[in-house]
């Protein structure tokens, strides 16, 4: 029907005038005529005055409007659209054929038609909600630049592409879009060139464009200032090649994708950040549906989300697979998925033409300067989940500020991540890249020496006196710089944090048949071992064993023995535990070394005294004693009488272990440090005072021992002098105390 809205309307206005009248939401009219809500709220609000024709043709269809209605919504259209502006003056003078012409002279030549250089959307594109959305709020305001960067592969131009087709909104004048191509074999249009395409998209006569890059940006500035536009800049190397193509005005929108962060233009031009990462499990798993279909992945459900994890999420090894899959019909998804789990294959299983995640690593790799790519090859030979500067300084044989320096480059490059401060880690994809180019036949021997080094600095600072684990292996590779450790905490705090990695340094060590090297590192982690000995380091302890054998290395083989017979014993495992500690005892004695013997003796009498043998037990523990003094070695006198009164306490010798626990209390003793044994002392002395019928000492001592347990992270002691003082003194808030400590001690096993 016709409209009777007077005709000077604004086209907002008659918008919206017909919308009321027609019934619609905003939202329903949005999605009948294919235009988003936000456009539409533009359109009705007169930030965008003039639409496309297509656009205002689409909105009467799906208001009902009939012809004259049309033409009435298309004229206030026309009227709120940028016409070119025609000089009148006969005597105005001709525009200067120089290059450096003043820019409003040639901005007159603009036609009226929006360009629209977006290449096609993609397709088959899924999921990114959350993206999409913080790319909309990243657009907002007055002149913004959005920077989208993420790794090669992980779908940046396809988020970004699919954003600029479904999402903008009061963008009417255009959107322009260039491949920048900074990381391509066809080499990079220069600016020059790519001003030359926006101007003669926006209506600059080819033979009006200046040829300087200078002039050409500034006419691009100069046309762009009062105009709504889009500008996608795709693939830039650094913020020098996006500068000269930034817009002028302040209601463009600019949006830069790159696989550096490209920092420089934060600080420059305010760039918004915006960071791509890989698809969650769920979207991955729709990706494959799109291009296979939901009938055949629901068939697999579980090989489809087993490929999705070996692709670690990246949408192009996704795609690679898919494509792969979809030329082969009859192929299960389980196939490719086991085909795929071959670490060896599994970079050329993702590669199709000249398409493919090894092709993408390459050309970012390409961009880096030489000491960035060393490190990055040495990156591969890591055999841990993350590294920190010391790490990667011994991997690359630098230095660890250099080693941090190319880091950073490497994480401007997202081709590793700095998940916490001074703590990185890589793609498994972007690892096995790593893994295949060429590094020094020495990385790994000098990252496990790195660990070596470092875990006997802070066995040095959580066992303060304590004898030298070992005598370090020839060919030893000394660390440029060894990280430091102020206290038995931190020392503590670093042997928890890199726990997996010192196990996956003993597995790498073990492969690559470094024996003498593998069952150091075990060795070093005594402390922690120590400290949480209930944590299941059986398995790591046989390996050390074995290779220990296999070196014929009976000095490593005693310790070995006899740190592997204890935590058998901690886990109720005393038979198997004596096999150990007895043929450790052997190879001590037979090598004549008191120290491992009487080591070896107090690990034994711990065996024995757990199978009731404890008068046995205690003679064992005065053996160690009288070892320990003829060597002059008060650490290990100490830890023997702790043990001895532990098995007088247990026989009921309350008298005896009361005496005991009091001379080993006064050795020496640091109270700002943690002393295990101190607190286990304290429990058997508690444990003593209650025995003899001293009720309110044993309790006193028992609730000391427990809070320097709890103070300390000491779990395992806590749990011990708790489970007496419950025993003694059953109470609600002791009972919580127990009930924590036990909670914390059981979920790390």
């Amino acid at each position: 029907m016709a409209s009777t809205t007077p005709a000077d309307y604004s086209f907002g206005t008659l918008l919206h005038a017909l919308r009321r009248r027609a019934g619609l939401s905003q939202e329903d009219l949005a999605h009948a005529a294919g235009v988003s809500v936000r456009g539409l709220s533009y359109l009705e609000k007169g930030r965008s005055r003039g639409p496309q024709r297509r656009t205002v043709q689409a909105l009467a269809t799906a208001l009902g409007l009939d012809a004259a209605g049309a033409r009435e919504l298309e004229d206030a259209a026309s009227a709120g659209r940028r016409r070119p502006i025609r000089s009148t003056d006969a005597t105005a003078p001709p525009l200067s054929p120089s290059p450096d012409v003043p820019v409003p002279a040639l901005a007159s030549e603009a036609t009226v038609n929006a360009p629209d250089l977006l290449p096609r959307a993609p397709r088959g594109f899924h999921g990114r909600a959350g993206e999409l959305a913080a790319l909309t709020r990243a657009t907002a305001g007055e002149a913004p630049v959005c920077l989208v960067v993420g790794p090669a592969g992980v779908g940046k131009t396809a988020l970004v592409l699919h954003w600029a087709r479904h999402d903008p909104a009061g963008l009417a004048d255009g959107r322009l879009y260039a491949d920048l191509r900074g990381f391509s074999d066809m080499g990079e249009p220069s600016a020059a060139e790519v001003l030359r395409a926006f101007l003669l998209a926006l209506g600059i006569a080819p033979e009006r464009i200046p040829e300087s890059e200078h002039a050409a940006a500034a006419l691009f500035r100069s046309l762009a200032a009062d105009r709504q536009l889009l500008v996608v800049l795709d693939n830039a190397r650094d913020s020098d090649q996006v500068r000269p193509l930034l817009p002028g005005g302040d209601r463009c929108v600019t949006v830069v994708t790159s696989r550096h962060r490209l920092d420089g233009l934060i600080v420059t031009d305010a760039a918004r950040p915006l960071a791509v990462g890989v698809l969650p499990s769920e979207d991955a798993t729709a990706l494959l549906a799109q291009v296979l279909g939901p009938d055949r992945v629901a068939a697999e459900p579980g090989a489809a989300q087993q490929l999705g994890e070996l692709c670690g999420g990246l949408p192009l090894a996704l795609r690679v697979v898919a494509a792969r899959l979809a030329g082969r019909p009859d192929r299960s998804l389980n196939a490719m998925a086991v085909e795929l789990a071959d670490e060896t294959r599994r970079l050329g299983l993702l590669e199709l033409e000249d398409i493919g995640v090894r092709a993408a690593l390459r050309l970012t790799l390409r961009q880096l300067p030489e000491h960035a790519r060393a490190l990055f090859a040495a990156l591969g030979r890591h055999p841990g989940s993350h590294v920190n500067r010391y790490a990667a300084a011994a991997l690359a044989a630098a230095d660890p500020a250099d080693a941090e320096t190319a880091l950073d480059r490497l994480a401007e490059a997202h081709l590793v991540n700095e998940t916490a401060p001074g703590r990185w880690t890589m793609h498994d994809l972007v690892r096995l890249f790593a893994r295949g180019l060429y590094a020094h036949p020495d990385t790994l021997a000098r990252v496990l020496d790195h660990y070596t080094a470092t875990a006997i600095a802070a066995v040095a600072a959580a066992e303060p006196g304590s004898e030298d684990c070992f005598p370090l292996v020839a060919g030893f590779h000394p660390p440029a710089a060894v990280r430091q450790f102020g206290n038995r905490a931190a020392a503590v705090a670093w042997f928890a944090a890199e726990r997996d990695n010192l196990t996956q340094a003993v597995a790498a060590a073990d492969t690559a048949r470094l024996h003498e090297r593998t069952w150091r590192i075990v060795m070093t982690m005594w402390p922690l071992i120590v400290w949480r000995v209930r944590d299941g380091w059986a398995p790591l302890l046989e390996t050390a064993l074995a290779a220990s054998r296999a070196d014929a290395d009976e000095y490593g083989e005693a310790r070995v023995l006899n740190m592997l017979g204890w935590v058998l014993t901690e886990e109720n495992r005393t038979s198997e535990a004596l096999v150990h500690l007895e043929a450790a005892h052997a190879l001590a004695t037979g090598a004549d070394d008191a120290f491992a013997e009487a080591n070896a003796l107090i690990v034994l009498a711990q065996a024995q005294g757990s199978l009731g043998r404890l008068d046995i037990a205690a003679e064992n523990c005065q053996r160690a004693v009288q070892l320990a003094r003829a060597i002059g070695d008060r650490r290990i006198e100490r830890l023997a009488t702790q043990h001895l009164a532990r098995h007088q306490a247990d026989a009921g010798h309350w008298q005896q272990a009361l005496a005991t626990a009091n001379h080993a209390l006064d050795f020496d003793y640091c109270p700002d440090t943690t002393d295990i044994p101190h607190i286990l002392l304290l429990i058997i002395k508690g444990e003593a005072l209650l025995g003899l019928g001293d009720r309110v000492d044993g309790i006193t001592e028992l609730d000391r021992a427990a809070r320097e347990a709890e103070a300390a992270g000491y779990d395992d002691g806590a749990v011990r002098a708790l489970g007496a003082l419950l025993r003694a003194a059953p109470g609600a808030e002791v009972r919580a105390r127990y009930d924590t400590a036990l909670a914390r001690l059981t979920a790390r096993v």
